[in-house]
């Protein structure tokens, strides 16, 4: 069962990524692309061979989302009565930096090791949490090379 709802939450996200990326041009969404890929390697050599313990820091995380999430719907009202192109890029910045951070905390606690990890028997919260965390640093990675290249 946990299989099926994994497979249905993928499609429909990967649907949901594609039809945002069909708004783009190609080439914004291939920087995009590949700029995800590099920062998600990153990431996983990083959180292999760094001694720092990123698993502690779930409290930070949950305030930093509080805070994306004020700042989008405020960049969203500002944005709705006059468009400023830094202000938006500064808000995908500000995205991009945050998920990559629950990348890492996401990564720590699915290897293990550290002061905190989930269980072998949840490895399908595992999968959509670093699922999650790459589609959302592509989304935020995209808007900032789509602005980039009109």
């Amino acid at each position: 069962m946990e299989f099926i709802l994994l497979g249905v939450f993928t499609v429909a996200l990967s649907y949901l990524a594609g039809s945002i990326s069909s708004y783009y041009e190609t080439k914004a969404v291939f920087i995009a692309m590949i700029i995800t890929a590099i920062v998600c390697l990153a990431v996983t050599i990083f959180c292999f061979q760094t001694k720092v313990d990123f698993t502690s820091c779930g409290g930070l995380l949950c305030i930093s989302a509080v805070l994306l999430t004020i700042i989008g719907i405020v960049t969203a009202v500002v944005l709705t009565f006059q468009y400023i192109p830094w202000l938006h890029m500064l808000y995908a910045a500000i995205g991009a930096i945050v998920y990559t951070l629950f990348l890492i905390y996401n990564t720590q606690l699915l290897i293990g090791n550290r002061e905190q990890s989930i269980s072998p028997e949840e490895y399908v919260y595992g999968a959509l949490s670093l699922y999650i965390d790459v589609v959302n640093i592509f989304l935020f990675i995209l808007q900032i090379s789509g602005a980039a290249t009109d």
